[in-house]
């Protein structure tokens, strides 16, 4: 009998290892690993295409073995290692092969080639060199629409060269760079906090910046979070009110244009000279979103020398959310520090900022994080 009532959905807890962090999360028994990656976790560069496991181009490791992430339900995963594509930062065969793709003009538009690769480094790693028809078979379940395959051919027989099979593939590790939590919790729909977001499924990247001015002097401006706002490109405090910060980051990024309004709260330790950050920010218009947390410390280098240490974690959804890897991100974030320390020198010595206050670039995006939780 229909009552009317709406019955909860039911969830299943699962824990597994992805690209060496261990996570937890209550997951509805249907969700793919692949909406898994990508929605709570944030793990964008694992791309869904047919959803039918017939493309490859939402391949990861599973237990160190190929899988379509498309067709495998995250609770088939519960206890497994699970490697995405931006787990391979560090990983030598995959450096390898992200070299030869680009010097035999492997890809183009790009979509196929997380899963491409991965299914590469599987080739090179179980038959060493082989011949260019076995490498076709092999690369047969993963489709590209743009190369005509030829230069992936190219790049994946080169890089095999002179190489023997390993006695165990699946049990060659990953030599990733991990930078987030040992262990992390997934919020099953939208994230209560910031930081458990972050630890879900964020990007993370430290920076130090040399600043022209005694300790003293830049801590009273980065202890004052509408002086901080002054020195950010993009950035506009609206209201403050103790811990409670609320603004406006608009970031410019190609033809993806955003304000990200929103609120934070700022928590300082004068005798430190620190301070903590954390808060989130959305925009109405593409609804896109951002949220995170940033840690900032001045330390005295002399007399009228100091550095600024900023330890940011983000996590973006929307229109944004394919500028969240790190790799992306870190030549921005330096060239924004770069114009943060330059107005942040500038006001201490009462000058005009040299830096023009204009929309963020993606290393804004960086910043916009630092604001959007400074927003609150």
């Amino acid at each position: 009998m229909d009552t009317g009532i709406a019955s909860p959905r039911l969830r299943i807890a699962v824990a597994l290892t992805v690209n060496g962090r261990r996570v937890s999360a209550e997951v509805e028994p249907r969700m793919h690993l692949g909406d898994f990656l990508r929605e709570q976790l944030n793990l964008t560069g694992t791309h869904l295409g047919c959803e039918q496991g017939v493309c490859g181009a939402c391949t990861v490791l599973v237990d160190g073995t190929p899988q379509r992430s498309c067709i495998a339900y995250a609770v088939e995963c519960d206890g497994a290692q699970v490697t995405t594509i931006e787990g391979f930062d560090a990983d030598p065969t995959m450096a390898a092969l992200r070299e030869a793709f680009a010097a035999h003009h492997g890809l183009q538009c790009g979509f196929c080639t997380p899963g491409m690769l991965i299914a590469s480094r599987d080739i090179v790693l179980r038959l060493g060199d082989v011949p260019e028809t076995r490498i076709r078979e092999e690369l047969s379940g993963n489709l590209c629409r743009c190369t005509g395959y030829v230069g992936i051919v190219e790049a994946v027989a080169a890089v095999a060269a002179g190489r023997e099979p390993a006695a165990d593939a699946a049990a060659v590790p990953v030599q990733a760079r991990v930078a987030a939590p040992a262990d992390a919790s997934v919020a099953p729909a939208s994230v209560a906090a910031a930081p458990a977001a972050l630890a879900a499924g964020g990007a993370g990247i430290a920076q130090t910046i040399a600043l022209g001015v005694s300790a003293d002097a830049a801590w009273a401006v980065l202890s004052d979070p509408r002086a901080v706002a002054a020195c950010l490109p993009g950035a506009e405090l609206t209201a403050l009110e103790g811990e409670a910060v609320s603004g406006v980051v608009r970031v410019a990024l190609g033809p993806i244009k955003v304000a990200l309004a929103g609120q934070g709260s700022i928590t300082l330790d004068q005798a430190a000279r620190s301070g903590v950050l954390v808060g989130r920010g959305r925009d109405g218009g593409t609804g896109s979103s951002a949220e995170g947390e940033v840690r900032w410390q001045v330390v005295p280098r002399g007399e009228a020398a100091s550095e600024l240490r900023v330890e940011l974690s983000w996590r973006l959804s929307g229109a944004l959310a394919q500028f969240s890897r790190g790799a992306v991100v870190e030549g921005l974030v330096r060239r924004l520090a770069a114009d943060f320390a330059a107005n942040l020198e500038a006001r201490v010595a009462g000058q005009a900022p040299p830096a023009a206050q204009r929309e963020l670039g993606l290393l804004a995006l960086i910043w916009a994080v630092i604001k959007a939780r400074l927003f609150r």
